[in-house]
């Protein structure tokens, strides 16, 4: 068994061109994105390992926030996740597996969380 490391961010909260009703499709909507990427682990981090042995979490909130296209409209967020995904393992071939959680804050009525979790492997 390989030895993995999860990095994680959650709780973005990006504003995105997504939707399949006209009410939706002409102003970003605000979702909140969390991930968990799963990556090659070296066999021990010592105290002075350099940032090199794992990945800087400011790479996983780019690629939710910054790497998404602007003024591209994504009609399921599910294809939302699957560009993230994308963004992720073309960043650094030590991603093995990533997982985007997004819910749609815009349809909450009480506070529930509405959204899908997509998980990815590298292929």
């Amino acid at each position: 068994m390989e030895d993995m490391l999860e990095l994680e961010v959650h709780d973005l909260e990006v504003p995105v061109l997504t939707g399949v009703y006209s009410e939706e499709t002409h102003l970003p909507q605000p979702l909140r994105i969390s991930l968990t990427v799963l990556l090659d682990a070296p066999a021990h981090f010592a105290p002075d390992t350099p940032l090199s042995a794992s990945k800087n979490y400011l790479d996983l909130k780019h690629a939710a926030t910054a790497a998404l296209p602007p003024g591209v409209h994504f009609t399921l967020i599910e294809g939302v996740a699957d560009h993230i995904a994308e963004t992720l393992f073309l960043q650094d071939p030590r991603v093995q597996r990533v997982k985007v959680k997004i819910v749609k804050l815009a349809i909450a009525e009480e506070g529930e969380s509405i959204g899908i979790t997509l998980l990815r492997h590298r292929r």
